[in-house]
């Protein structure tokens, strides 16, 4: 997702130098989503983890 950001900043430079104005406008509402994702990506990965504890086996299983 990083990279579809640095791409879509690049290509936002290049329409400004060439003018296209429209072309602008579609990849900052792209760029807008690309961050967006990740925050939520990063959200996601801030969520605490839960403990599942280790698994045991029942007296029966060892036989």
């Amino acid at each position: 997702m990083e990279e579809i950001g640095d791409n879509l900043l690049a290509r936002i430079a290049e329409a400004e130098r060439e003018g296209w104005l429209g072309k602008i406008e579609g990849l900052k509402v792209s760029l807008a989503g690309s961050e967006d994702k990740l925050a939520q990506i990063d959200r996601q990965s801030q969520k605490a983890t839960i403990s599942l504890g280790m698994p045991t086996t029942r007296s029966g299983d060892l036989e």
